[in-house]
């Protein structure tokens, strides 16, 4: 069995609040009391029938310097995507004025970047400013922060960063080389101390055991605080990318992953994001009951395909769910 938990990194709490023989025989409980005990937690803390929308919006596409073994923008993986320049504020803006319309509450910005160059933090700035005076929530990913970048974003009212650490510390080597685990963790460190609220989670289905995802779920929970945000992802395979031919990730699996991430991580969003274009709604309903309460929003989510408004709108009124 592999051993779970590991040492304690920068931003774990000094005594965990989770050990991995607790999350583990939670992660073991026969399905229907998996379930059973997630939804009780979720009631305790969240309106059962409403769901977070958020839109996510590629603002700079392609040419990512990372090796990441998932990701379609790396420039290390052939799967034919041109590089692109970051987007003009006002075109970013205008999407997120209709995704406010089409009933977005949060609006989400990635680019493919290892970290934002000097020349671009004016841009970003602007943007923050102009799509929070819309009156949505905002969330950026551009990759690694340093403490100074992160100062300046929040600053400029940036409400959630969104910084994913894919899986668990034993297994990310397998999915990336050119940055460590515990970089991922100085920048959430850098996001948490200066003040923007933390959006992080992984990618089910990238050929891990079940113990590094659950393994995951323990370095979130054991942070100094939590992220108010986990987006489970489950691997969109891309052509051109090591994990092309990752074999899937089944649903009671997935499923349970969710139930986890609700039960250790009672009061974040837990929010279903890539791969759900991949999901019978039976599957997503089951995610519902395991306590995710948001999802992206779209026909896109990055460079892979999402449900379209009309099959979200069609699935919400199948399940009688509101969005938040």
């Amino acid at each position: 069995m592999l051993e779970l938990g590991g040492e304690m990194t920068l931003a774990t709490a000094v005594v965990p609040a989770w050990t991995a023989e607790t999350a583990w025989s939670i992660y073991r409980l026969p399905f229907n009391d998996l379930l059973f005990k997630a939804q009780s937690v979720h009631r305790q803390h969240f309106d059962p029938n409403r769901v977070q929308l958020s839109k996510l919006l590629n603002i700079k596409t392609g040419g990512c310097p990372e090796d990441c073994g998932y990701c379609s923008q790396s420039a290390h993986n052939a799967t034919g995507l041109a590089a692109s320049k970051l987007m003009d504020v006002e075109k970013i803006v205008a999407e997120a004025r209709k995704a406010k319309e089409a009933g977005a509450s949060r609006y989400c910005m990635g680019a493919a970047w290892r970290n934002p160059k000097p020349r671009d933090m004016d841009a970003i700035v602007e943007v923050v400013g102009a799509v929070k005076a819309l009156g949505l929530e905002t969330c950026m990913t551009l990759g690694m922060l340093d403490r100074e970048q992160s100062d300046r974003l929040s600053a400029a009212g940036l409400d959630y960063y969104n910084h994913n650490i894919d899986t668990s510390e034993r297994y990310y080597p397998q999915v990336t080389s050119t940055r460590t685990f515990t970089d991922r963790l100085d920048t959430l460190e850098n996001v948490r101390q200066s003040g923007m609220k933390v959006c992080c989670g992984g990618i089910l289905g990238m050929g891990e055991e079940e113990a590094d995802r659950v393994d995951m779920l323990l370095t979130l929970a054991n942070l100094t605080e939590p992220p108010e945000s986990v987006p489970i992802n489950m691997l969109i395979p891309i052509a051109g990318t090591p994990l092309a031919n990752a074999a899937p990730i089944g649903a009671i699996e997935f499923v349970r992953i969710v139930a986890l991430a609700r039960i250790m991580m009672p009061r974040s969003h837990v929010r279903l994001s890539a791969g759900r274009s991949a999901m019978t709604d039976e599957m997503q309903a089951l995610c519902f009951f395991a306590g995710a309460n948001s999802i992206f929003v779209g026909d896109t989510l990055l460079t892979a395909g999402n449900p379209g408004n009309e099959a979200d709108t069609r699935l919400f009124n199948r399940l009688g769910l509101q969005p938040a």
